[in-house]
């Protein structure tokens, strides 16, 4: 195959001879540069998105993909009409109704302020992953009356494990004589579950939704209605369309909507943390742009003798050009091989605190979309470092270069 003589020179440029050995040091070192840049970006992107994914699975095995609620009068009655009518939408699996409502739980060893939802365990396992999360115990022993489920923080806060009795207390009670008068439920422990997320564990707590119905006085009324969908992407799109079905006055709510600062502050870290990292690969850059400034000082002899045999200004850019692109793109290969392998040391040699970080282990999530991005980033800032050496070299004067020669 026949080389362009500007891919040729560029080549043959970037192996130094013996006494130029010095340009050929710096030519590795830049490589060099771009890989450590390139990598070390991949390694932190694929943490950070590790940690998102984690997290969002964590929220999404506890709460729904979907939440109905009405803003008129706070219950929604009429759910056994509206569920058939959710699940005829298009990507929705399953939909169960709730009750959400805020108590005090006491045992003789503390007090502590929870959000109780009342959950159908029958149909729960279908819109959450509640099931898989319940670590001593059973789901289905809900529907036998007056059993709760904790969460394990909560249940090392009040010392109630599975057999032991809580009281659960609801400021919404009757009115006495002497003002409102909490109302109070002795419940049975008959699970604990571990969401791996504190926030959870330890204020959120389950019993039979007509438990809830019962101990809240709401009749056949509940709370709201959640739905799990088989594309948590396709989300907000399937909770638009069921709120024009609906209509007013329910109101559709996704997981996005529901936790859209966490995933916002997320998404902000992660873009901030990218820039700074590019930094690394702007001082390889730098690199490349005196590698390529010395090359040509060192070739102006060279380059006249081109000049004079008909190169044009164009070509002899070219040969920079494609000089320092070489050493962007081998570079940027090398950060990518680099970046994998941190990947895969972090993941599989570097252990956290189970009981500090709920993980015993970094979780790694590589995204082609992300390498792909890192890449043309590298290969676009080495492109850029080329332009000035590149001008620089075309600018030269054949006769001023050969003047003492």
């Amino acid at each position: 195959m026949k080389l362009s003589y500007e891919l040729f020179i560029g080549l043959r440029y970037l192996k130094a001879k013996r006494k130029q050995a010095f340009i050929s040091l710096i030519t590795i070192i830049s490589m060099a540069g771009v890989a450590i840049g390139v990598g070390t970006i991949i390694a932190v992107i694929s943490v950070m998105a590790g940690f998102e994914e984690d997290l969002r699975n964590k929220i999404l095995g506890t709460n729904s993909h979907i939440v109905i609620i009405d803003r008129g009068e706070g219950a929604i009655k009429d759910y056994k009409n509206i569920i058939p009518k959710i699940e005829k939408v298009e990507h929705v699996i399953s939909a169960t109704p709730f009750i959400y409502n805020q108590v005090m739980l006491t045992t003789e060893s503390g007090v502590s302020g929870v959000v109780l939802r009342g959950i159908d365990p029958s149909e729960e396992g279908k819109v959450t992953d509640i099931k898989k999360n319940i670590k001593d115990g059973r789901l289905d022993a809900l529907n036998e009356k007056q059993k709760i489920i904790i969460g394990k923080e909560l249940s090392k806060r009040l010392l109630a494990f599975v057999g032991n009795n809580i009281t659960v207390v609801s400021p919404l009670g009757a009115i006495g004589p002497m003002g409102t008068i909490p109302k109070m439920k002795s419940f049975e422990v008959v699970g604990i579950f571990e969401s791996g997320m504190y926030e959870y564990d330890s204020t959120l707590a389950y019993i039979s939704i007509k438990d809830a119905q019962e101990f809240f006085s709401m009749g056949d009324a509940v709370s709201g209605i959640e739905v799990r969908v088989d594309d948590i992407y396709k989300a907000r799109n399937i909770s638009e369309k069921i709120q024009s079905i609906l209509g007013f006055p329910y109101w559709t709510r996704d997981w996005s909507q529901m936790n859209k600062n966490l995933f916002s502050a997320l998404a902000l870290e992660r873009m901030v943390m990218f820039i700074i990292l590019t930094l690394i690969i702007l001082v390889a850059a730098f690199n490349i742009v005196s590698t390529l400034i010395m090359i040509v000082m060192e070739k102006n002899k060279d380059i006249a003798i081109l000049m004079s045999m008909g190169a044009t200004k164009k070509g002899i850019m070219k040969i920079f050009i494609i000089n320092g692109l070489i050493i962007g793109i081998v570079g940027t290969i090398m950060g990518i091989i680099l970046g994998y392998l941190i990947c895969i040391f972090i993941g599989k040699f570097i252990k956290l605190p189970g009981d500090i970080y709920y993980i015993s282990q970094f979780p790694i999530k590589i995204r082609l979309f992300n390498i792909i991005l890192i890449s043309l980033t590298a290969i676009g800032i080495s492109f850029l470092a080329t332009i000035y050496p590149s001008y620089r070299a075309a600018k030269i004067d054949p006769a001023e270069a050969l003047r003492y020669e």
